[in-house]
């Protein structure tokens, strides 16, 4: 533990060897900072919750006028740009977005055919060993739902596509980059976060992924660089904390684990492969930027015990309950109706789940694409990446499987384009 930080809080680098002892640390000094600006702890949290309760009434009213929660952007508008002012305030509002017509459907649907061919051609079945992590645990799985391969022309060709790279630097310019006297990231250039694809077939019953977010974890409280990223929460200035605001977040260290992110993702996002209706499992966001807020403060109210946080802890995802965050989860809201080559997209600090579904009607297809864009961060995970794509192996965050090293027809270093070879840092960006 270390108190030499411009916060003036103590922090932790790496994962406390004391979790209990340091959680009780914190949270004696978190509150003696917000007390030090003239308010306690809950007063500044009543401030917060007031505005998620008038959020969550937003999001209620919309739905009984019959309306989208979510808002939608036409591909073409983003690259023409003409996206209303109307959207764009939506967008910051609600904090995520389906861009339609982000691909043309024919191509989506080749993309989700060429995937099969791919897997199939490759007899991944035949040495298929199972779930390699926990994290999708609840899926009900036959066969693989979640598909760890990383490396197929559908993805890669998606992945450094110029409408991709569109979208990505729209998503991107909603953040406030540069802050603080500091250039935070490069909104115009996205490094390459390979993920995985989803297949989950017609007739599917799946337990679905309770509500969660994937910033961090312990971390976001006890490490130097969040804690200047929340520094305004942290000392009771509800209003001046903006989740637009990368300030300091593509500096701050994570805590490791099997479900951790190395990446600063502005928006996560997937590209839809099949059609998928609202009420077939999809997901659902808490569509509220500033939820964010009641999640970092609520562990200093007097009835969480001392020594925890609301359960969060290393190597888990941060979870959202009934039991912490009943108000959070009255806002919890699905997506509309999606096509293939529709994208889906939410702040990368936005609760999320996956709604459970029996006897799935139609595909369930998704490649997994979000904004990463070109930061000191990003970049040293992506020197990971560029070693993973050119031998074939998972990437630094996934579970080692390694599938594809072997595949003889996996994308190419010769198959990149100018996008392709910047996201994986083989070419310099353009001045």
């Amino acid at each position: 533990m270390s108190t030499d930080t411009p916060t003036g809080l103590p922090h932790w680098e790496t994962i406390p060897e004391d979790i209990p002892a340091a959680t009780v640390a914190i949270k004696r000094a978190l509150r003696a900072r917000i007390e030090a600006s003239g308010r306690n702890v809950a007063d500044v949290f009543a401030e917060v919750e007031e505005h998620i309760r008038a959020e969550v009434a937003d999001i209620a009213a919309t739905k009984a006028r019959g309306e989208e929660v979510w808002p939608e952007i036409d591909y073409a508008d983003i690259e023409a740009g003409t996206v209303s002012e109307a959207q764009l305030a939506q967008l910051a509002r609600r904090g995520c977005a389906v861009v339609r017509g982000h691909f043309p459907r024919a191509q989506a649907e080749d993309w989700d055919r060429a995937a099969v061919d791919y897997v199939d051609g490759n007899h991944f079945f035949d040495h298929y060993t199972g779930p390699a992590d926990d994290f999708f645990g609840t899926l009900s799985m036959s066969k693989p739902e979640i598909y760890p391969i990383y490396w197929s022309r559908s993805q890669m060709e998606a992945r450094q596509s110029p409408r991709m790279a569109t979208v990505q630097s729209f998503l991107n310019a909603r953040w406030t980059h540069e802050s603080e006297g500091q250039v935070w990231f490069d909104p115009d250039v996205d490094t390459m976060y390979p993920d995985r694809i989803r297949r989950r077939p017609p007739g599917t019953n799946s337990g679905g992924l309770g509500t969660h977010l994937d910033p961090g974890t312990l971390d976001l409280w006890m490490s130097e660089g969040y804690q200047r990223h929340f520094r305004h929460l942290f000392s009771g200035d509800v209003a001046a904390y903006d989740p637009w605001d990368a300030a300091y977040r593509t500096e701050a260290v994570q805590y490791p684990g099997s479900t951790m992110c190395s990446a600063f993702r502005t928006f996560q996002g997937w590209t839809a492969l099949s059609e998928m209706d609202h009420d077939q499992g999809v997901l659902h966001t808490v569509p509220i930027p500033k939820a964010m807020a009641y999640l970092m403060l609520r562990p200093l109210l007097d009835d969480v015990p001392e020594d925890e946080m609301c359960g969060v802890q290393p190597n888990r995802t941060f979870p959202v309950n009934e039991k912490w965050h009943p108000l959070l989860l009255e806002g919890l809201s699905g997506i509309p109706d999606v096509r293939p080559g529709d994208s889906v997209w939410w702040h990368c600090d936005m609760i999320h789940a996956v709604a459970p579904v029996t006897d799935q009607q139609g595909w369930g297809n998704v490649m997994y694409i979000p904004a990463a864009p070109r930061c000191a961060k990003n970049e040293a995970y992506v020197a990971g990446v560029r070693e993973a794509f050119l031998a074939g192996r998972s990437p630094g965050d996934f579970p080692v499987e390694d599938y594809e090293a072997e595949w003889p027809d996996r994308f190419a270093v010769e198959d990149l384009n100018a996008i392709g070879r910047r996201g994986l840092g083989l070419e310099a960006a353009p001045v």
